[in-house]
């Protein structure tokens, strides 16, 4: 499978909403502490992940800086 744009914003996209559907569902805290600060912390370190991950793909298939 090859990942291009949508597809890779669509998978994050799932990926976030599966933790925090899950954090509200389990009832764990409040609704609003998962949505203002739960959420964005998240997305924040999935996006420095993404960035991390296709940077190192980059790498790989190049000559392994060379």
């Amino acid at each position: 499978m090859e990942f291009d744009l949508p597809k890779t914003a669509a998978v994050f996209v799932v990926v976030i909403a599966l933790g925090v559907g899950g954090l509200i569902g389990m009832d764990m805290m409040p609704t609003d502490t998962i949505m203002m600060m739960v959420a964005p912390s998240m997305i924040a370190f999935g996006l420095l992940m993404l960035a991390l991950g296709v940077k190192h793909g980059e790498y790989r298939a190049t000559a392994r800086g060379r």
